[in-house]
């Protein structure tokens, strides 16, 4: 039986022109073996085109830590623009040169994702103040359509997810692309997310953790830095919803998916 994987990457290592070689030819072979869904991000790339648009970028951290885009109405439109736009195309171009069946999709196409707009958001200023915000076109997901992707895996596509959403009023939304990832490896109920990073293994205390149950993740939270602390958090709404194992590990390896869903690399959470 073939094993669902969805797999979280950054929006710069698959993209057209030099992408990651080792993550395309390990696309390539688990696509004809196993069911395999990608969630790709791109943030840096938003910001970077904003700059250039003369759009400064507003970022808020919670009182939690996790840090995210103020995104309002321009933000949005330079987002959708670039995630789904540019940097979808690229990945999906790059993957169909190496024969890779991607078929590149939003959140919004198909009622993928639905999500609510949050009203609010209680942000964190510089001197440790709670700020109450408006809360923007961000939004909360509480939807996935399953059916969708298995459609597409069904008749031979790897999907290609762009993290945006569609509210009930279907206004697009921004949403966080590692939660994304999680949500719909639960709607899925696929056995391994991924989540591929630019480090080993998630880091505590100075070294490098191989293994955590969710009591103890859910345990550090608060000693985890704004870098990794999203992924852990939507590693653990992903077990809450029944998947098997999230793994964080490095894109960098020689077969960065396969090692990662093999336990060879990164940091296992498991229920």
């Amino acid at each position: 039986m073939r094993m669902q994987i969805v797999a979280k990457i950054g929006g710069s290592i698959l993209q057209a022109g030099a992408p990651d070689l080792n993550l395309v030819n390990d696309v390539k072979a688990l696509s004809a073996t196993e069911k395999l869904v990608i969630v790709h991000g791109g943030g840096d790339e938003v910001t970077q085109t904003a700059s250039r648009m003369g759009k400064e970028q507003v970022f808020t951290v919670s009182p939690e830590g996790f840090r995210s885009r103020y995104t309002d109405k321009e933000t949005l439109e330079i987002y959708v623009m670039v995630m789904a736009g540019r940097i979808n195309k690229e990945i999906v171009a790059a993957l169909r040169s190496f024969q890779v069946p991607a078929l590149g999709l939003s959140g919004v196409d198909g009622g993928l994702l639905t999500a609510e707009r949050k009203k609010r958001l209680i942000s964190i200023d510089e001197r440790g103040r709670k700020r109450i915000i408006d809360g923007g076109y961000t939004g909360k997901i509480t939807a996935a359509n399953a059916q969708l992707l298995r459609l597409l895996m069904e008749n031979g596509y790897l999907p290609v997810v762009a993290p945006l959403a569609l509210s009930p009023e279907y206004e697009i939304l921004n949403v966080d692309g590692d939660r994304t990832a999680a949500f719909l490896a639960g709607a899925l109920g696929a056995e391994k997310l991924v989540f591929l990073t630019d480090v080993k293994a998630l880091i505590l205390d100075g070294e490098p953790v191989p293994r955590l149950s969710m009591a103890e993740a859910q345990g550090r939270l608060s000693s985890i830095g704004p870098g990794m602390i999203t992924k852990v958090y939507a590693a653990l709404e992903a077990l809450k919803m029944g998947v098997k194992e999230a793994i964080i590990a490095s894109g960098l390896e020689p077969q960065p998916i396969t090692s990662a869903a093999t336990k060879e690399s990164g940091t296992v959470i498991t229920s």
